[in-house]
C-alpha cells in the first residue's frame, strides 16, 4: 500500500510542475492548495531536497522548486526516495535484496515467483511515468 508521505509527495511535486516558471513556492501554498497537513509537508519536501529533486530558497519570495524539468523526475526514482524499495518482498528486490530466511530455494518458491512479476510490472508502470506524465493525466 502506497503510503500517505509517498502519495503527498508525489502530489506536492505535480503541484510544483504546474507553476508558472521555476519560482519558488511557498511550503504554506503547497499544503493548502493540496490539503496536506504543512509540517508533515515540510518532512516530505526536505527528504525530496536532499534527494536532489527540490531545491530551495530562504527568506521573503522563498520556498521549493523542482531542480530538473518534470518530463525528467521519473516516479520510480520519487518512489524510492520516499517509500524505498519497489519490490513487496526483500527477496525480489533488484536494489534491496535480501533472502527470506524461510525459503530454502527461491527459484522453487511460488510466492516468490509470483512477486517478481508484481516487481517487474509495477517497475515498469514507474520507471516509464514522469511528473509531466500525471499532469497531462489530470
Amino acid at each position: 500500500m502506497l503510503s500517505r508521505k509517498t502519495k503527498y509527495g508525489i502530489k506536492a511535486l505535480t503541484f510544483l510542475a504546474q507553476q508558472d516558471g521555476n519560482e519558488p513556492t511557498q511550503i504554506s501554498h503547497i499544503a493548502t492548495s493540496e490539503n496536506i497537513s504543512q509540517k508533515f509537508l515540510e518532512s516530505i519536501l526536505l527528504t525530496l531536497r536532499k534527494a536532489g529533486i527540490l531545491g530551495s530558497k530562504k527568506g521573503k519570495g522563498g520556498g521549493y522548486y523542482l531542480l530538473k524539468e518534470a518530463d525528467n523526475i521519473k516516479i520510480a526514482h520519487v518512489y524510492r526516495v520516499l517509500e524505498g524499495p519497489i519490490a513487496m518482498m526483500p527477496c525480489v528486490s533488484l536494489n534491496f535484496y535480501e533472502k527470506c530466511d524461510d525459503c530454502p530455494d527461491e527459484d522453487a518458491c511460488s510466492v516468490h515467483n509470483l512477486m517478481i512479476q508484481v516487481r517487474d510490472s509495477t517497475l515498469n508502470i514507474l520507471e516509464n511515468t514522469t511528473l509531466t506524465d500525471i499532469i497531462s493525466e489530470q
